[in-house]
């Protein structure tokens, strides 16, 4: 039987920096993934992009992954929030140099987290490979993978994605919802420079946000994440790739000059949950998991990146007091660390993608005059910074910067 202090189930990006951040530290991991990590890396395989904050920068930096990432990203340096192209917007610009998020392609995320995994000196990752059974019992967990090897620990790590197989085999109730919007996603390239803003423009058929990504050889591009009606989908993937660049181009009222597709378009659903508890006998969930929120905000990965720095230091702490770390007390230090940031978050998205979806001219005058308010008041507008910084609350250690 193979024994470590902690397996995780799951090698997708919150798992894998999970991985990380327990080995940068001494305690020993085992992953379990189905998959096949050939190709994952590719863009065929996953050609979106995603904001890192920067407290989420942070935590791969001190843990060693940022060394090995194939491509620097690109700096967020303001986000604009508009009501469609109406005047009257909120930006976000922080005096100091460090950016509110960095781009970085999903693609150069998992190469980077696939290698310092590998390069662990108390990691095992066993690919191809799926549980059979598992055994969380009173004194620990015995996990019987499919290929007949058996597993043991302490505690197991619930990183395997939305629909988790151990969340609903353990029982634990979830709020969920679809939202009646699809993402389209893709990467255009534009005649001018982006200046490292990202743009999130509200239009009452959904948000279209605009991200800035570093220049290619070709010229300027920036990823974009269009929400639309589920109805309409269909229609926005059947156009041409030069007729959905028109569309783009009226979308963001022309202010990045003439556009073109430089990526293919995928498509997915959007839709909330959020588990009723993320804890149970020596079982602890983690990002998509645990949670998972509309991407009006850029806060998915970055919410389940928290839940690896607070866990990662909870098992940490545990450790050197040389507790059990499936430990009832050091789940329930969990539970109540990351409980309300991920419920205040979650209801923050929701609340403000149901805003944003009344119609009227009405509604749109009131949001304008509330974005108005926002950005004369300074405390307020630091807060909202510092929630798309993660730099809200009680911060972990390594969204600070600092090893455990």
């Amino acid at each position: 039987m193979d024994r470590a202090d902690v397996i995780i189930f799951g090698g997708g990006l919150a798992g894998l920096t999970l991985a990380s951040a327990l080995d940068s530290s001494g305690i020993s991991a085992i992953v379990v993934d189905p998959a096949d990590p050939v190709g994952r890396s590719t863009r065929a395989f996953d050609g979106r992009t995603t904001a890192i904050s920067s407290s989420s920068m942070r935590m791969l930096e001190t843990i060693g992954v940022t060394d090995h990432l194939p491509a620097a990203g690109c700096p967020i340096r303001t986000i604009q929030v508009a009501d469609g192209l109406q005047p009257g917007g909120l930006s976000f610009d922080p005096d100091d140099d460090e950016p509110l998020g960095v781009m970085h392609e999903n693609r150069h995320l998992r190469t980077a987290l696939q290698a310092r995994a590998e390069a662990g000196r108390n990691l095992w990752l066993l690919w191809k490979s799926a549980p059979q059974t598992v055994d969380r019992g009173p004194h620990g967990v015995v996990v019987s993978l499919e290929d007949g090897r058996r597993l043991s620990a302490p505690i197991l790590a619930a990183v395997d994605g939305r629909n988790s197989p151990t969340r609903e085999a353990a029982g634990i109730p979830i709020a969920r919802w679809k939202y009646d919007h699809m993402a389209v996603v893709s990467t255009l390239r534009h005649e001018r420079p982006h200046g490292n803003i990202a743009y999130e423009i509200f239009y009452p058929g959904g948000p279209f946000a605009l991200l800035p990504m570093t220049d290619d050889d070709k010229g300027h591009r920036s990823a974009i994440v269009w929400s639309v009606p589920v109805d309409d989908a269909a229609g926005w993937m059947s156009l041409s790739d030069e007729q959905f660049a028109v569309e783009a181009q009226a979308a963001m009222g022309g202010f990045l000059g003439k556009t073109e597709l430089a990526a293919p378009r995928s498509t997915y659903p959007l839709g909330f949950h959020h588990a009723a508890r993320i804890t149970d006998q020596r079982l602890a969930l983690v990002g998509d998991a645990a949670h998972a929120i509309h991407p009006i905000a850029g806060q998915g990965l970055n919410l389940g990146l928290r839940d690896v720095a607070a866990l990662a230091q909870v098992l940490v702490e545990g450790s050197r007091l040389g507790l059990d770390l499936g430990d009832k007390q050091l789940l329930d230090r969990y539970q109540r660390w990351r409980s309300l940031d991920a419920l205040s978050v979650a209801f923050a998205t929701d609340s403000l993608t149901r805003v944003y979806a009344i119609p009227g001219k009405t509604a749109s005058a009131v949001r304008r005059f509330g974005m108005g308010m926002i950005d004369r008041l300074s405390p307020l507008k630091n807060r909202l910074m510092s929630e798309a910084r993660g730099t809200s609350g009680e911060l972990p250690l390594l969204l600070r910067g600092l090893p455990i």
